[in-house]
């Protein structure tokens, strides 16, 4: 049966408006490449004046997020915002929301930018998670190591991503290391969690409209190499019982935050079949990178046609993927010469280059998709990609 079509809201913001997103990384480079592609203007605000977006935005801003002018030149320009990651200042969202819709609402930001409180609005809506104890000083770390027992990840509470800001405790032996560690800290407070030894890291995306309406894409298969993502295959190489799984889980998580916008749930699959969620982000993610070429509807355009109130769009997998992310040096073996040529020759290679300015270890500068008909070529093309890289 056809999906019966919906027109857009009465409140949709229409084609041609300046819709703003805070943050100029990649992800809202791709962001303001899909609103340019469906007739939006887009203004970027971002601290750092050499942020990727900032150089295709109509109204680029590069202030600190707590510069007034660049607040009233930002809102006084637009008809709608969102953001590229989470760890923007919700006093800005809360203060552009005065004035306009914000999607995902600020207090969203909120809970989800801070482990704690995400963990506990988890916890209170009956959706599994590590069991877990808040630190609010380096002193309370033994007892609540003793509480959730060996081993176990102590976690900053904020600002922490691509593995940065994590130690794991072994045993009884490490606290004295990781107290000292907390102590040179900027950051707190942090979190503990109980270590769990899964079998396979997932993640789904989910979006959400304004109307309550929502679209879930299939569930993907992580692989993180010292903190950061290196691959993600879609569809997982699971049951598909259990993707099924995931993706309700991710839907429930997602109605219980009553947000608009793009969600990644991240999750851990254990070997009995739990699963647990790891963290979620209220915004497209590194892992739904693939949609761009093997959906028929990418994250960004999602986000787009949530933020403006727009009908959402199909989550269809049009083949299996594999992507792999260009971290650091990785960028120099595949941007120019024989290496560039070697990728694109390859069926079925996506090369996506982020055109940041500087180079560095750790720093995601691009992502490559294989596209196959076949899960199996697409990961053998993966497989060859990343032993090319070493």
């Amino acid at each position: 049966m056809a999906r019966k079509t919906t027109p857009p809201s009465p409140t949709a913001i229409e084609p041609g408006s300046m819709v703003g997103v805070l943050g100029g990384g990649q992800l809202g480079a791709m962001f303001a490449v899909a609103a340019r592609r469906l007739g939006y203007r887009v203004a970027v605000w971002d601290q750092d004046a050499d942020a990727p977006a900032l150089k295709i935005a109509d109204l680029p801003v590069s202030a600190p997020f707590t510069d007034p002018a660049a607040f009233d030149r930002f809102a006084g320009s637009i008809s709608a915002a969102t953001y590229e990651w989470e760890n923007i200042p919700v006093a800005l969202g809360e203060a552009l929301e005065q004035r306009l819709p914000v999607r995902p609402a600020s207090n969203i930001l909120r809970i989800l930018q801070h482990r704690v409180e995400q963990k506990q609005f988890l916890a209170s809506h009956n959706i599994p998670v590590a069991p877990f104890r808040p630190i609010a000083a380096p002193g309370d770390l033994p007892a609540a190591a003793e509480s959730i027992g060996f081993p176990c990840l102590c976690k900053t509470a904020t600002h922490g991503y691509d593995g940065k800001g994590q130690w794991r405790l072994a045993g009884a032996q490490d606290l004295v290391s990781v107290q000292e560690q907390l102590n040179r800290q900027a950051h707190s407070p942090w979190v503990l969690e109980q270590f769990l030894a899964f079998e396979k890291e997932l993640s789904v995306l989910v979006v959400r409209g304004a109307d309550g309406d929502k679209r879930v894409y299939p569930t993907v298969e992580n692989v993180h190499e010292a903190g950061i993502l290196r691959t993600t295959r879609v569809p997982a190489e699971i049951d598909p019982r259990l993707a099924q799984k995931a993706e309700d889980l991710a839907a429930s998580v997602v109605e219980a935050l009553e947000g608009v916008g793009v969600f990644c749930v991240e999750l851990f699959l254990m070997s009995d079949g739990r699963l647990f969620v790891n963290e979620v982000a209220p915004r497209p993610h590194n892992s739904g990178h693939y949609t761009l070429d093997a959906c028929t509807v990418s994250q960004f355009e999602q986000q787009v046609r949530a933020v403006c109130g727009l009908p959402l769009g199909e989550v269809r997998l049009l083949c299996p993927a594999v992507m792999v992310n260009l971290i650091g040096s990785d960028f120099t073996k595949v941007s120019a010469g024989e290496g560039l040529a070697n990728l694109l020759r390859r069926p079925g290679a996506m090369l996506h280059l982020y055109g940041k300015k500087s180079v560095r270890p750790g720093r995601k500068m691009g992502h490559v998709t294989f596209l196959a008909e076949k899960a199996a070529v697409a990961w053998e093309s993966a497989c060859a990609l990343k032993q090319m890289l070493g």
